[in-house]
């Protein structure tokens, strides 16, 4: 969509669905050429005006028929496709996709096996917490997870409501392998910010980039 017109993603946005595909094949384009097997499928905001809950039905199945033709073209590029959550309490109050049940319900609807979903887990917390029961339930569907503490949205070790350690260690017990995108903002330079990763390596008996000091 055209963010600089108030729009993030279309896939849900009545109306929008040719913009939509030109969009999404531009999006491969991309994808194919940075060798990235993902696509984050944005769902889009409520119209300017409208009530959420009138909309909702109408909105949910533009978003059903977009994401099925999104999971047709991206199997053919043997691609996933991924749906987000944000939150609306405080990211973004009319994003239409807010929680990790309304993201399962709808993927469940769309029945597509490429089709999984983004779980950040700054958007979790904030609108539902439950972390654990969370990444259990959801763990089936996830294709991504995204971190960030809350509620300043900084790095997973600075003041906040989350313990990632914790989180980390669930992950792992639950067999996650997929990456972990650092979706925050750094409290101040980037490479100073990812002090937290060396620290939790070295905690872990790692070499810095994950590797066992004792395979080593």
């Amino acid at each position: 969509g055209n963010q600089e017109a108030g729009e993030m993603g279309l896939a849900a946005v009545p109306g929008r669905q040719a913009t939509f595909r030109q969009d999404l094949a531009a999006a491969v384009q991309y994808a194919r050429a940075v060798g990235c097997p993902r696509i984050h499928l944005m769902a889009g905001r409520v119209p300017l005006g409208a009530d959420r809950a009138t909309v909702a039905d109408e909105m949910e199945t533009t978003f059903i028929e977009n994401l099925r033709y999104a999971a047709d073209l991206l199997a053919q590029e043997d691609m996933i496709g991924l749906v987000e959550p944000i939150n609306n309490r405080i990211t973004d109050p009319r994003y239409f996709l807010n929680t990790p049940h309304q993201a399962a319900a709808i993927l469940e609807k769309v029945g597509r096996p490429n089709l999984k979903l983004q779980l950040d887990l700054f958007h979790c917390q904030i609108m539902d917490g439950n972390l654990s029961r969370n990444l259990e339930t959801y763990f089936p569907l996830i294709g991504h997870i995204q971190i960030a503490q809350v509620p300043g949205r900084h790095e997973p070790d600075s003041p906040g409501e989350l313990n990632f350690l914790y989180i980390f260690e669930l992950l792992e017990s639950l067999g996650y392998s997929g990456y972990v995108g650092c979706e925050y903002a750094p409290k101040g330079d980037t490479l100073q910010g990812l002090g937290w990763l060396r620290s939790y390596w070295e905690r872990q008996g790692l070499q810095h980039g994950g590797t066992s000091k004792a395979a080593e």
